[in-house]
């Protein structure tokens, strides 16, 4: 028997399970796939944006910018490298920019003409207006995300690969769990499951709490002849239509797409990106001559777009960690110290506000 168990080793399951531990706790991972950070996880644009998100989310940023700038024992080396943002409007899209521009901080409005001094393949011609942070930064998600796994194992936790959970139940105080690699069981369940976070809870006979998984697809393309890109920050449409990065001398390039699917093994759906390269071309002056590399991944939603995190209302020992849509990884320190807190009954290091928010059953009976 262990104290918790976590459901999900994406970057969410293994960096709250690591900071429960750190506490003495005796944590479990039972992760469905035969490697941690199969989903989400490892297709992530690997990025952290302070301005990113909602209020919420922005909280959660505030709390998690120190802990990648300095990670302690998470790391020996830097997590964070520079990058920047640039997202650029069309006429019909100032007011995005506008509403984004609104409570952030750290961000300067550019013309056209500017935004292409910084990415000069971008038609200056069709850009109203432009804005850069440039503070955002690159994240070596896989060191993140080893440096969590390897301090849960150097703290007494496990994590048991391809451990597809099939039963959840509570009796006498305890959530058993069975898995395909046998039964476990602890007072404590953390539902750290992604996409498949509402399919837990189901098994638990709990409520859901409306996540819907959104396909987010990706290419990877040539980077333009002539050009120095590795200096260049992720740019792209600030209504979301599509966006590019600098990735180890090549572009990638997302449609931005967010087509809601079931919870699967995503892939990249050939015309939904075939559209997205489509509208990239429009907003560059160079063409896009191969794709060399394609992939998908699930990012998961609820109604409001903020995480669910908290003890469930009907089913004491059950704890949502779900939700975080495409802000899972640069948010992870900031919610793994927030779940073990409330674990542990400690006051959190955000406000009440935040964690009202964030609150399971928030959204009233299905």
């Amino acid at each position: 028997m262990a104290d918790v168990i976590v459901i999900g080793g994406g970057i969410a399951g293994i960096s709250a399970a690591a900071e429960l531990a750190r506490g003495g706790a005796d944590v479990v991972v039972l992760e469905m796939e035969r490697q941690i950070g199969y989903h989400a996880t490892g297709r992530s644009a690997a990025i952290f944006i302070r301005n990113y998100g909602n209020a919420t989310l922005r909280a959660l940023n505030a709390v998690a910018e120190p802990i990648f700038e300095q990670p302690g024992e998470i790391s020996d080396k830097p997590l964070l490298s520079p990058r920047g943002e640039l997202m650029v409007a069309s006429e019909e899209e100032l007011p995005i920019l506008d509403a984004y521009l609104d409570g952030s901080t750290g961000i300067d409005r550019l013309t056209g003409k500017e935004a292409a001094e910084i990415v000069p393949i971008l038609r200056a011609d069709r850009i109203a207006a432009a804005m850069i942070e440039r503070n955002a930064r690159g994240i070596d998600v896989d060191l993140l995300l080893q440096g969590y796994a390897r301090l849960l194992r150097a703290r007494g936790g496990r994590i048991v690969t391809g451990a597809a959970v099939s039963g959840l139940s509570q009796r006498a105080g305890l959530w058993h769990v069975d898995s395909a690699q046998g039964p476990h069981s602890a007072p404590i369940v953390v539902n750290a499951a992604g996409g498949w976070a509402d399919e837990v809870a189901t098994l638990a006979g709990l409520r859901h709490a409306g996540l819907q998984p959104y396909r987010r697809s990706a290419a990877i393309i040539p980077a333009p002849e002539g050009y120095e890109t590795e200096h260049w920050p992720i740019f792209g449409s600030i209504a979301e239509t599509w966006y590019a990065k600098p990735e180890a001398g090549k572009l990638m390039v997302s449609p931005a797409d967010e087509d809601p699917v079931a919870p699967h093994d995503a892939w990249a759906d050939d015309m939904v990106l075939a559209e997205g390269l489509h509208r990239f071309e429009q907003a560059v002056t160079v063409p896009v001559t191969r794709v060399e590399h394609s992939w998908a991944g699930l990012r998961t939603f609820a109604p409001d777009r903020t995480p669910v995190v908290g003890f469930d209302p009907q089913a004491e020992g059950f704890f949502w960690l779900a939700g975080q849509g495409g802000y899972g990884v640069q948010t992870a320190p900031a919610l793994s110290r927030l779940t073990a807190a409330l674990i542990a009954g400690r006051a959190p290091d955000v406000p009440d506000l935040v964690l009202a928010a964030m609150a399971p059953g928030r959204f009233g009976p299905a």
